[in-house]
């Protein structure tokens, strides 16, 4: 069974002088673009301030299989070849799990944040799938051996098993078994047109 987690890549760019409307369009062009490509999570892109000229821009991937389809695609290939005279690359980096998203130094601000956060009661479902049948099955092992201690003792071993493996092997596996119905937009309401 596959534990890989998300892979962040940031890549650092120096918007050469009298492109910044042309490099907007373009990291715009590259979001739709990526944003059918299977395993894709967000992207995004961030200054160190309005009148800087380098740019990190985000992009996150399920996986690393993921992350190669796109960053090999005729696609991608297309829309960095289309930015060649504007912007020059600087640096490259590629972060594992959630960290990648914050590890940019200097004050910046996300232009254009696009991770589909799911809404809290899809949240509370998948930790209660994993959750409950583990604690389940921690309160039927354990009891034998914990009934004669206090509740609260009982209380924290169960927490302190159940914690590690919920964070490091369950919520893992469970949040990548939904990541379809997790990550699924938002259906938007049409608008209703008033009468006159």
């Amino acid at each position: 069974m596959s534990h890989e987690q998300p892979i962040t890549v940031s890549v650092a760019r120096t918007i050469l002088p009298g492109y910044i409307r042309q490099a907007n369009a373009w990291a715009h062009a590259g979001q739709e673009l990526a944003r059918e490509w299977p395993g894709y999570l967000g992207s995004g892109w961030v200054r160190n301030g309005a009148g800087s000229h380098e740019w990190h821009m985000l992009y996150r991937f399920a996986d690393a299989e993921s992350l190669r389809g796109w960053e090999q695609s005729e696609e991608r290939r297309w829309w960095i070849d289309s930015a060649r005279d504007m912007m020059e690359t600087t640096r490259v980096e590629r972060h594992t799990g959630i960290e990648g998203w914050f590890s940019q130094p200097g004050d910046v601000s996300v232009v254009v944040p696009e991770t589909v956060v799911p809404p809290r009661w899809k949240q509370a479902v998948s930790i209660f799938l994993p959750f409950f049948p583990l604690s389940l099955l921690a309160n039927f092992l354990l009891h034998p051996l914990t009934q004669e201690w206090p509740l609260v003792l009982q209380v924290l071993l169960n927490i302190v098993i159940l914690m590690p493996l919920m964070t490091y092997v369950f919520l893992p596996i469970t949040t990548r078994l939904l990541q379809p119905w997790l990550q699924k937009p938002h259906a938007r309401r049409p608008l209703r047109r008033e009468e006159n």
